[in-house]
């Protein structure tokens, strides 16, 4: 299973798709999982550039969009916050990979659930830290950092909300994402089987009439 490649490719044109501005809820994404279970499912170097480019292109679109409505997505600060965040989805696949794809279906989703609330946790503190857009209420103290996990900034959704998006879309995605390799592990094994010969019985020796006496 792990080196075939429709599979792989058919779920990156999905979650390329999840990512159209406005397709999902802020926060609401399929790439926590997507990382998580590449990391489980995906072999060797695949796990790693397949995800990883899918992000890299789907960000650069992503930029170009909030460019053309007047968004500075290439200054300096925001670009490190966003390698920062490559950061973190290659510590998805890196968790996903202590995983075994033969795991039952709930170790799976709460190792999905697991890494998105570390995603959050990472990803939100590189938010306060690198304070991309400036603003004021992120100061560098331990209640600036409390006020990034929780309430985030004025003009935008409380960062709590974004939790709650995290670990929502977390698990529904690393579900769906395991549940399809899980259901396509079924199938081949059964097609495996149903190929399989039947075995073919001995004939029984004839007994001589002398030895039956």
């Amino acid at each position: 299973m792990k080196g075939k490649l429709a599979l792989p490719l058919a779920l990156m044109v999905v979650f390329a798709l999840s990512r159209i501005p406005g397709m999902l809820p802020q926060n609401f994404s399929a790439a926590y999982g997507l990382a998580f279970c590449a990391g489980v499912y995906f072999s060797g170097a695949m796990a790693w550039w397949l995800p990883l480019a899918t992000l890299v292109a789907t960000d650069v679109c992503l930029d170009l969009y909030y460019l053309h409505i007047g968004w500075n997505v290439f200054d300096l600060p925001v670009l490190k916050y966003q390698l920062f965040n490559y950061s973190a989805y290659a510590f998805l696949i890196w968790f996903g990979r202590r995983f075994n794809p033969r795991a039952s279906f709930l170790a799976l989703l709460g190792g999905g659930i697991l890494g998105a609330l570390l995603f959050y946790l990472i990803t939100n503190t590189a938010s306060w830290f690198f304070n991309p857009f400036r603003n004021p209420e992120y100061v560098r103290s331990f209640a600036g950092w409390l006020l990034a996990m929780t309430k985030g900034t004025a003009g935008w959704p409380q960062t709590w909300e974004f939790f709650r998006n995290t670990l929502l879309s977390g698990g529904l995605f690393t579900g769906l994402f395991v549940g399809a390799m899980k259901l396509n592990e079924s199938a081949e094994s059964s097609k495996e089987k149903e190929s399989q010969p039947a075995p073919v019985s001995e004939p029984e020796s004839e007994v001589p009439d002398e030895a039956k006496a």
